[in-house]
């Protein structure tokens, strides 16, 4: 039998309890492994042909027969007879506290089975399928060890991972369709019969499966020394999707490729694995919300020392494009403007400011032959903006392109360390080939050495990454509110797709905040400008502070809106000064892909309610009775007389209670619950 692969997430295995071990000698057979609450089945099968897998819950069919393997230049594994030469089947239950995030304590609960098997040939290839099955789906992955007849390092061609479907499902995806993408679209209803195999789909693919509200995500976990992937359509037309890996870029970013070779794996540890292929699985479209399984599949993180990594709210320059009063001083990217930032940071309560894009020499969307990611512009006086920002007890965060960081990473990342500097946020990385996975490991452990928290834009979906690195608090990857600058792309609908879509994997910096609104039909003929606008309600503003996962969150608009004339707060900006970015517990009470959400969230005592719904005004319901006992003040905001405003009420509740609550127009309402004597 073969030995076991050595890795710290393995090292769970001497506080679980052994439930079988068996070995055989049989090229046909049935290898079952079920959830814990043993409603989730993944059920492997070998066969002359090839090995194969399929997924049920509750005993109805989720993923049909699909064929397993890789295809390398050394040979081909799953695709031809396969003898199982040993399994064991163990049960792992334990928990982990993430340092921040929408939990600060998760579940790792589940049963896996190591299949060891041998293919028989001119040369005969031993590896191992690792499956576990878990409440909330079911992850496998393939283990290579180093063997007579292979190479130390596998070039590999393709992977043959596929998901077939056994019905015509109904879908909600993002196909970006190629390969150089900032993983920034929408996420568009598709029936898995109209998914053709010229497609890309990122994940998550999520569908609905037709059993009442079971609902299923295709997705991957802990991606190392190995690319990313896409979903196609199957080659044969069948109902399904297939693994597709992204070539290999050239390393200056120039999209010619470099060979057929889409990865390479090195054995010279002694093994290699791919990363976890991934289903969720929940009984609604808000269980998948709520799930922690992508970040839980990832190598838990080294780190002994996270004090540093403290979640927070900051104050942006960007997204209003510098509209800020500076006293004596005209705003822009200079010294008064980033001190004026932090003082609205004071007045609002915020962690930290960003400062965005050309605070550095050379700074660019493009490497450029002349900059210098160390180095502040003259009109930027960075010791002293530390200074400042120190005295007042907020903490500062820089913007870098990906390329002129890498130039200079060691020196750069001692620089700010040196300075102070709370955390960077990267940009432009714009695609996931295995040179950028790479690139991701690299930076993130390195930052974590230098006590540097990182936001990734224009970053390929998380993959689980934010447990290997809890300094990685989190990442674009999503058509945010930057995309009301120019387009009409941002929706109502768009808003409440992504939670059930996109921010299933990990935290999404969609930058919230804006409080300049008109109604869709008044957006459509706005001229863009310096003080962009939203086309939804004030109470869908101050929603997303709730309803969307990100422990780094920006206070996007310009810090005069959030102030009324008289010099008091507009309305929901003490929701936000008040509100937390990071959380002990979530609940998504109800909701459904581009229609509406209703998403708890606890902090400490406290309970946050956020609402969010599409074009369509509603009334929701909601029963407290996750509130448990005791006696708790609700603090109502929901959508006002207007656009831009809000109605605020207040209501003695206990879990008996339930809420009505009157959603406008792509409009949305929080509620704050807080336990009273």
């Amino acid at each position: 039998m073969l030995s076991y692969l050595k890795s710290p997430s393995l090292g769970l295995f001497c506080a679980a309890s052994l439930l079988a071990m068996t070995a055989t000698l049989a090229r046909a057979g049935t290898v079952v492994t079920t959830s814990p609450d043993g409603r989730n089945v993944i059920r492997v099968e070998t066969s002359a042909t090839g090995l194969t897998y399929s997924v049920s819950r509750d005993g109805h069919p989720i993923i049909a027969p699909s064929p397993l393997g890789l295809r390398f230049d050394a040979g081909q594994i799953g695709a031809s007879a396969v003898d199982v030469v040993g399994q064991k089947t163990i049960t792992v239950n334990t928990t982990y506290t993430p340092v921040v995030g929408k939990a600060s304590r998760v579940a790792d609960h589940y049963n896996q089975t190591r299949i060891d098997l041998n293919q028989p040939g001119p040369v005969q290839l031993n590896y191992t399928l690792i499956v576990r099955a878990y409440d909330e789906g079911v992850a496998l992955r393939y283990v290579l060890p180093q063997q007579p007849g292979l190479p130390e390092t596998l070039k590999i061609h393709q992977e043959n991972t596929q998901f077939n479907f056994p019905n015509d499902y109904k879908c909600v995806g993002s196909n970006i369709g190629r390969y150089d993408s900032s993983s920034e679209a929408e996420f568009d209803p598709v029936k898995a019969s109209k998914i053709r195999g010229s497609n890309r789909f990122m994940a998550p693919l999520v569908c609905k499966t037709g059993v009442e509200n079971t609902t299923f995500a295709i997705a991957e976990s802990d991606v190392r020394n190995y690319p990313g992937a896409y979903y196609a359509g199957r080659d044969d037309g069948g109902l399904g999707l297939a693994t597709v890996l992204p070539p290999r870029f050239d390393s200056d970013r120039d999209l010619r490729f470099k060979s057929s070779v889409l990865a390479t794996l090195s054995l010279k540890d002694g093994s290699a694995q791919t990363p976890w292929r991934v289903v969720m699985l929940g009984d609604t479209p808000g269980s998948l919300v709520a799930s922690n399984l992508i970040p839980t599949l990832a190598e838990p993180s080294t780190l002994t020392d996270t004090s540093w990594i403290k979640a927070g709210k900051s104050a942006w320059d960007w997204w209003s494009h510098w509209t800020i009063d500076v006293p004596g001083a005209k705003a822009g990217i200079n010294t008064a403007t980033y001190k004026a930032y932090i003082d609205f940071a004071v007045a609002m309560k915020l962690e930290y400011i960003l400062i965005d894009e050309g605070w550095s020499v050379g700074s660019s969307v493009e490497p450029t032959n002349n900059s210098d990611v160390t180095r502040a512009i003259p009109a930027v006086d960075m010791p002293d903006i530390l200074k400042y920002a120190k005295s007042k007890g907020v903490g500062v965060w820089v913007w870098v392109q990906w390329k002129q960081l890498d130039a200079q990473m060691d020196q750069a990342l001692a620089q700010y360390q040196a300075w102070g500097i709370k955390g960077i946020k990267v940009d432009f990385l714009d695609r996931n080939d295995q040179e950028m996975v790479d690139y991701y490991h690299k930076l993130l452990s390195k930052a974590a050495e230098h006590h540097i928290m990182v936001n990734l834009h224009g970053a390929y979906p998380p993959n689980g990454l934010a447990r290997t690195y809890p300094n990685y608090v989190t990442q674009e990857g999503v058509m945010g509110a930057e995309y009301n600058k120019g387009t009409t792309r941002i929706t109502a609908t768009h808003n409440v797709t992504l939670p059930f879509t996109r921010m299933i994997l990990g935290p999404i910096d969609y930058t919230p905040g804006g409080f300049r609104h008109l109604t869709p039909e008044a957006f459509a003929i706005q001229k863009r400008n310096s003080a962009p606008f939203v086309q939804t309600t004030r109470g869908q503003a101050v929603a997303m502070y709730v309803v969307y996962d990100s422990p780094f969150v920006t206070v996007a608009d310009s810090p005069e809106v959030y102030k009324k004339a008289d010099g008091s707060w507009a309305d929901g900006a003490e929701f936000i000064r008040d509100v937390p970015a990071t959380w002990d517990e979530t609940r998504v009470l109800s909701g459904d892909i581009g229609q509406y959400i209703v998403t708890a969230r606890r902090s400490g005592k406290t309970w946050y309610i956020g609402v969010m719904g599409n074009e369509d005004p509603r009334d929701l319901s909601v029963p407290l009775s996750f509130l448990g006992k005791g006696r708790f003040k609700a603090r109502i905001h929901q959508d006002g007389a207007d656009i831009s405003s809000l109605s605020v009420s207040d209501q003695a509740v206990t879990a008996d209670v339930t809420l009505n609550l009157k959603l406008a127009a792509s409009g949305g309402a929080v509620v704050v619950l807080t336990p009273t004597k």
